[in-house]
């Protein structure tokens, strides 16, 4: 048998329930704005209906996204320099401007061994500069993230490059050696190797160079550390001036975990160091 229940319990209870949504009622206070008023709807039924309510939450409405600031790329990656991007002499320039120099320096460009030269140099030009034509910003768009949660040092030593001094425009070489730590992927290790010759063959000074690569992998990649180290001998240095051959000058770039933690420096330094 089921108790019956009480018919006074079940209003009290009823009565107490009401008296608690008058309050909560109550206490909710829509105060329209002078302007609210003026737009009454008197289409709406029971007479006008605010257009808005002042002072409550809507959550439905639509929340504007928050800016994001997107650094642009350094200056010192763009490929050609906008003062000549649009007025490159054409390759009958080059080679007149190459005989010049030949008979500036005493030879004749027609002999036998020179004809052909203001065309080969132009031609040897073309490869040796090619850096002003490539996008270092490309070669580091393909990212590969499904790398087993690998997130430790990536270091890819020993890339050999060739370059000129801006000064002398005399050859400077040398290896360059590259770390990062990985966030969002890693790239394949020849674009780090890509990257150092788009620089590298341009009009340089190696101090340039060393930040040039350092800038465009922290702006393409944005990993958590990098650290860059280009030794090279410079042959403005060897065969003119001082004339001292076998000198070398090491640059370094340390960003991010590199540059707040002396001991990764010492790691990567261990690491570039330490070869079988």
């Amino acid at each position: 048998m089921y108790a019956k229940p009480d018919s006074n319990t079940m209003t009290t209870r009823i009565a107490r329930a009401e008296d608690a949504m008058d309050a909560a009622l109550k206490s909710l206070s829509y105060r329209l704005t002078e302007t609210e008023d003026s737009r009454m709807d008197p289409t709406r039924p029971n007479g006008a209906a605010p257009a808005a309510l002042n002072g409550t939450r809507n959550d439905n409405a639509p929340v504007p996204a928050p800016e994001v600031e997107v650094a642009p790329a350094p200056a010192s990656i763009q490929r050609v320099p906008d003062a000549i991007a649009t007025g490159r002499p054409s390759r009958e320039e080059a080679e007149a401007a190459v005989r010049v120099l030949l008979r500036w320096a005493g030879d004749d460009p027609a002999r036998e061994g020179l004809r052909d030269t203001p065309a080969r140099v132009a031609k040897s030009y073309e490869q040796i500069f090619s850096g002003y034509r490539q996008d270092a910003t490309i070669l580091l768009e393909r990212v590969f993230e499904e790398v087993e949660g690998y997130s430790d040092i990536v270091l890819v030593r020993d890339i050999p490059f060739y370059s000129h001094c801006e000064h002398h425009m005399v050859p400077f070489m040398g290896l360059a050696h590259i770390a990062y730590y990985p966030t969002k992927g890693v790239v394949g290790l020849s674009k780090l190797a890509r990257v150092v010759d788009t620089f590298a063959r341009r009009l340089q000074t190696q101090e340039t160079m060393t930040a040039q690569i350092a800038d465009v992998i922290e702006t393409i990649l944005k990993p958590r550390g990098i650290a860059v180290m280009v030794e090279a001998e410079h042959l403005c240095m060897a065969m003119r001036g001082v004339q001292k051959a076998g000198v070398s000058t090491i640059t370094t770039q340390f960003r991010g975990a590199f540059k707040d933690d002396a001991n990764e420096q010492v790691r990567f330094l261990t690491l570039v160091r330490n070869k079988p």
